[in-house]
């Protein structure tokens, strides 16, 4: 069993037991949060697509930790005119574990 669900203003396919990183969200560390913006659910073949969520389904998750993406820089330069400027940039991310998956 799948779900598609919007968590952070992004879409994740995920399923029972997954531990996924996402944007960075306003829970601490251990809380228990539950999503309820459920576009798709996958069961043993059969699928249900919300128009435009799936009623009464939901995926409830634990905050693992807060972390740090990888570095990313960010170069810029104009040729022939001395013009260059070197940036960096980390994204912070939630990890997650997904718990229960119920439709």
């Amino acid at each position: 069993m799948f779900v598609i669900v919007e968590i952070a203003g992004q879409q994740f396919k995920v399923t029972s037991g997954q531990e996924i990183y996402v944007h960075r969200l306003n829970a601490s560390k251990g809380d228990n949060i539950s999503f309820d913006k459920i576009f798709l659910v996958e069961n043993e073949g059969k699928t249900v697509v919300g128009t435009p969520l799936v009623k009464a389904a939901t995926v409830s998750a634990t905050v693992l930790d807060h972390v740090k993406g990888d570095k990313v820089v960010v170069f810029k330069k104009k040729r022939r005119k001395g013009y260059r400027v070197k940036n960096g940039h980390r994204q912070y991310f939630t990890r997650i574990k997904i718990d229960a998956v119920k439709a």
